[in-house]
């Protein structure tokens, strides 16, 4: 028998029973659903993130109070105050740094601000005029902080749009004057509508001096984190090793390994999510495949059931001339055809549920979301629907092609 001629054959076993191939072919949809689904929505969070913090520039250097955690008993490490104004002054040194473009400290934190009988508690950042140059996000309205607010420890803000919409709603906001802490804040800047950037939401804002805030909002003196840029892509690097070498001066570390501070580019930091978002994407995939399993057992169940119930047929088969390899080719390709049409329906409706997600997160939630078709996992699951309908369904084949055919004629 040639295999054009089993593959018909086949076809004709299972359209005979369309019921019970439907939810054959259930299971293998709902696993492949599952892995496209994951598989894509990961690829988009990695490109969102990742060009968030891409945004920012590839000049930009974060320096973090606490040493880079390598285990579960360094994350307290990283909850330090290493960070003081000490160390600010020793990087603006240009001996120091000579490649040191800007430098900016951030102090940052939640607090509510009124205006009127309204509420609304916004994402405090004490920062310097660098900050919008930094993140370049600008004053729609108004102006920017500037030096002499840092000094002058001003009772200035810069808030973002959400802010403006919560607490004035449709008045003039600009020159109005918020209370935070029980402080009067004169709005000297709105920011425009600008969304997620950088894990912080711009529109839910309130920018104010760093000094002010220090003294003023939360009571320290010292800094959440240093925020660097040197003066080109190339000089990043030695610009790292000499905040490095100035910051271990300033804090009399001789080892390395006993630093309490770490410093971040952009390019280790865009690695470091990609690998944990990579990481995260695969054990997703890696669940949502069990119920390929599943998938593959119901497949074998099913097939068992159809050998007992075609036995005559096996029989009869048999005793016109189908050998066991026919019998044996005939049902492999029925539970390889079943899984494959299974993969196929999966892609496509995890495709589009991938599509409407990401259509919902773009124009909906306004992220810059970006639909991402995952062809490695379409592949490669097509590739394990197939080799599932060929694993689960060599037992039932082969009991089929084993069979008597006097004894087959004679079941009932």
């Amino acid at each position: 028998m040639t295999l054009r001629h089993s593959f018909q054959t086949a076809l004709t076993g299972l359209r005979t029973h369309k019921s019970r191939s439907a939810l054959t072919i259930l299971g293998i949809v709902i696993g492949i659903t599952a892995i496209i689904l994951v598989m894509s929505l990961g690829e988009g969070a990695q490109k969102l993130i990742l060009g968030q913090i891409q945004s920012i520039g590839a000049k930009t250097i974060a320096v973090l109070p606490g040493r880079q955690p390598k285990g579960p008993t360094d994350i307290i490490a990283t909850f330090t105050d290493s960070l003081r104004q000490k160390d600010l002054v020793a990087l603006e040194r240009k001996s120091n740094a000579p490649y040191l473009d800007k430098l900016m400290p951030i102090v940052f934190g939640s607090q509510n601000a009124a205006y009127g009988g309204e509420t609304y508690r916004p994402n405090i950042f004490g920062v310097t005029g660098l900050f919008a140059l930094i993140y370049d996000v600008y004053p729609e309205e108004g102006r920017n902080i500037t030096e002499d607010d840092v000094r002058s420890y001003a009772d200035v803000v810069i808030i973002g749009s959400k802010v403006k919409d919560e607490l004035f709603g449709n008045q003039n906001a600009l020159g109005e004057k918020i209370k935070i802490k029980g402080r009067n804040f004169k709005v000297v800047g709105i920011l425009p509508e600008k969304g997620q950037l950088s894990f912080l939401n711009f529109d839910e804002i309130a920018v104010i001096p760093y000094t002010t805030a220090q003294q003023y909002i939360f009571g320290i003196k010292y800094y959440h984190r240093l925020v660097a840029q040197a003066d080109t892509e190339d000089h990043v690097p030695a610009t790292v090793k000499d905040i490095q070498r100035t910051l271990r001066i300033s804090h009399n570390i001789t080892d390395p390994d006993k630093d309490d501070f770490s410093v971040q580019t952009q390019a280790q930091a865009m690695e470091t999510v990609g690998t944990i978002l990579n990481v995260l994407t695969m054990f997703l995939a890696s669940v949502a495949a069990i119920s390929l399993l599943v998938g593959g057992v119901g497949i074998m169940n099913i097939m068992l059931v159809s050998v007992t119930e075609r036995t005559q047929e096996i029989g009869l088969r048999k005793a016109i001339g189908a050998t066991p390899k026919d019998i044996l080719t005939q049902f492999l390709l029925e539970a390889i055809i079943l899984t494959v049409v299974g993969g196929i329906i999966g892609i496509a409706l995890g495709t589009s549920l991938s599509l409407t997600i990401s259509l919902i997160l773009s124009k909906v939630l306004l992220l810059s979301w970006s639909f991402s078709f995952p062809f490695g996992a379409a592949a490669l699951g097509v590739g394990v629907a197939a080799a599932v309908g060929l694993v689960f369904g060599l037992y039932p084949a082969r009991q089929a092609a084993l069979k008597n055919p006097i004894e087959a004629l004679q079941y009932e």
